[in-house]
């Protein structure tokens, strides 16, 4: 009897090793070698390699590519829609996933085609309107010990198209943590392109599982939404 209980306890165990195997035959492997070259090499007997290279473990079942192993977030593909789709909309709702970094990769190609940056935060910005395009007042803190002070600054916008070098191509107003914006707020971000024609908006309205891009003008109201 307590023969066939240890059997019985270690058949789960077999199975398991069965199940483990059959799922690793659907895996192979990718071998970088010092000079770059990308090349599968199968498992030998003892699932050794026989020359030391780092590997990966890719599996098409569940939707994992090389593509999410090999530089991350420096290789995308999808970063000539990303231009053309600036140059036609000019005002652009971003979702990126939460982790970050991957922003930088979009925005690096848009300097590369001669844009120059303002970075606002939505948090505090006050009235978009205001604050890009009109003469807007300060109070800064006083602390309880200077008297209530009001400063004046020029528009954000006007005073950086103003400052732009003759070779630029426009200005870039990337705006961060824009889904605490008002949708009254987010259409004039909407229509600032068309204000100013040499100004370009980029808008993160919040997160997703990847980088994907929306018209503002649809995430604003101003059209109807395209179905996906």
């Amino acid at each position: 009897m307590a023969t066939m209980t240890s059997l019985q306890y270690g058949m789960p165990s077999l199975n398991f090793q069965q199940k483990k195997l059959h799922l690793s035959s659907n895996l192979f492997h990718c071998i970088t070698n010092p000079n770059g070259v990308i090349k599968n090499s199968p498992e030998t007997r003892n699932g050794l390699q026989k020359k030391p290279g780092s590997v990966v473990r890719c599996s098409s079942n569940n939707g994992i590519g090389i593509r999410d192993f090999i530089g991350g977030d420096l290789v995308k593909f999808d970063l000539g829609t990303w231009l053309s789709d600036v140059e036609e909309h000019k005002a652009i709702a971003m979702y990126s996933p939460h982790e970050g970094g991957y922003e930088g990769r979009y925005l690096n190609r848009l300097r590369y085609q001669g844009y120059h940056f303002l970075d606002v935060s939505a948090r505090g910005l006050g009235d978009p309107e205001t604050t890009l395009t009109k003469v807007h007042p300060v109070c800064p803190p006083h602390v309880g010990k200077q008297p209530i002070a009001r400063w004046w600054f020029p528009p954000e916008v006007d005073y950086r198209l103003e400052a732009l070098p003759s070779d630029a191509k426009g200005l870039v107003v990337w705006v961060i943590e824009a889904k605490v914006l008002s949708k009254a707020e987010l259409q004039f971000l909407a229509m600032l392109p068309s204000l100013r024609p040499k100004v370009r908006v980029i808008a993160e309205c919040g997160n997703w599982r990847k980088v994907m891009w929306k018209p503002l003008k649809e995430i604003a109201g101003l059209v109807p939404l395209q179905e996906a």
